[in-house]
């Protein structure tokens, strides 16, 4: 879907809907869980529609309450082989893999659009060194398993990863400043393991506040570790009923759009959180000068705030090396997109660079990556002419309602 969007303030206020990351985190636990879980979460997108998806195929059971809650029924009795659709969420994927080798599953994950080219390295040797097999499958291949087990293979999947064997417990290594994903897949697999594990990191931790946000989930279901050391089997005990909070990731599309003018204010937010993206308000402060600013723990906030930087005076932004391995290399992306705002950006290995302009408006190409999008629709409402995006339905990775609250908030597309 590609739209025009012609400059206009917005107005209004938006409650901000419900924490992907958090919810991840909260379907995966429930689904390992000793008892059913409700868990309150108004809203789906499709990377959480994918963990769902794959927590059934595990043998859990979901249930809908008034289209307001999902209660999380645990496996009773695991599959000894299936086959899960992982879309294109990166955090599924990665969360979906450790546990899978942790359960003895011997699973097919099909993997649609980028996310076959999303780095799997260090994750992919340290699960074959403790006790997994993983293997990228041909198209042939592909396909007769899924004839063997009755899935209808859609023309979307772009690739299938085939896990077989038995993670064991035993001493992990992993590079902090490649995925923090990584870690947190391991973090909730390893207490289902018979024995003790350590996870050793080597280097920097980057996006750390992921990382404490799955040790609170984890605690919330009663698992116990000291120092990143787990001694398992240990038991997920429910909580009973879990609420979602709101995002600060899709909020700080509203916020920017509050710094850049507009009256909009957003409900709903958890201060105490303990997601990263709350520095957002932080940012947004420091952005009405020039400033320096590492996108080591919020990778996710930079293309919006390369926009705020743009209409305001200009930014660095460090540590942005892992912004080349997300949806889109969103360092191209993003230089893409203030261009096409008439806006300059340059970029080296680690470093981006906004200088500050007026922004024109014009026509820029989301290449399927929701952030790009969002990040274009706010900026249209500081520029001289209309912009066009290509691509625009990619918002429903994250934020299926994105474009309804756009409009209703006073946007004319």
């Amino acid at each position: 879907m590609d739209i025009t969007i012609f400059p206009q303030k917005l107005a209004g206020a938006v409650s901000a809907i419900p924490s992907k990351s958090q919810a991840h985190r909260l379907f995966l636990c429930a689904a390992l869980a000793d008892k059913p879980t409700t868990i309150e979460i108004p809203t789906l997108c499709d990377d959480l529609v994918a963990t769902i998806r794959c927590i059934t195929g595990f043998g859990a059971e979901i249930e809908h309450q008034y289209g307001k809650a999902e209660i999380i029924i645990p496996a009773t009795n695991k599959p000894q082989r299936t086959i899960i659709g992982c879309g294109e969420s990166g955090s599924t994927l990665r969360f979906m893999l450790p546990l899978a080798g942790a359960l003895g599953i011997d699973t097919i994950f099909l993997l649609e659009g980028r996310l076959p080219y999303r780095p799997l390295s260090p994750l992919w040797e340290e699960m074959n060194r403790m006790g997994c097999h993983l293997s990228w499958m041909d198209k042939t291949e592909l396909q007769q398993a899924c004839q063997e087990q009755g899935v209808r293979l859609s023309h979307s999947v772009t690739a299938g990863l085939h896990l077989t064997g038995q993670l064991r417990a035993g001493h992990f290594r992993l590079d902090g400043n490649v995925s923090s994903q990584f870690i947190s897949g391991l973090l909730m697999a390893l207490p289902i393991l018979d024995g003790e594990s350590r996870l050793e990191l080597v280097g920097p931790l980057e996006s750390k506040p992921y990382v404490d946000l799955t040790l609170q989930v984890l605690k919330t279901f009663g698992v116990h570790w000291n120092d990143f050391k787990i001694t398992g089997p240990q038991v997920y005990r429910s909580p009973e009923k879990a609420v979602v909070e709101g995002d600060w990731s899709n909020a700080a599309f509203w916020l920017a759009a509050a710094a850049l003018g507009s009256d909009v204010t957003v409900t709903g937010l958890n201060p105490a959180s303990a997601q990263g993206d709350k520095e957002i308000c932080n940012i947004l402060a420091r952005l009405e000068h020039h400033c320096t600013i590492s996108a080591a723990d919020i990778p996710d906030l930079i293309p919006i705030l390369a926009v705020v930087a743009a209409a305001k005076e200009g930014a660095v932004f460090t540590d942005i090396r892992r912004l080349r391995m997300k949806e889109s290399d969103r360092v191209s992306s993003v230089i893409n997109m203030l261009a096409g705002l008439g806006v300059r950006a340059v970029a080296d290995e680690n470093t981006l660079t906004v200088y500050p302009a007026t922004l024109i408006g014009g026509t820029v190409d989301s290449v399927k990556d929701h952030r790009i999008a969002m990040s274009a629709a706010i900026a249209s409402t500081v520029c001289t002419q209309p912009v066009t995006i290509l691509g625009a339905d990619s918002v429903a990775k994250s934020y299926p309602s994105f474009w309804k609250e756009f409009t209703r908030l006073g946007g004319k597309i």
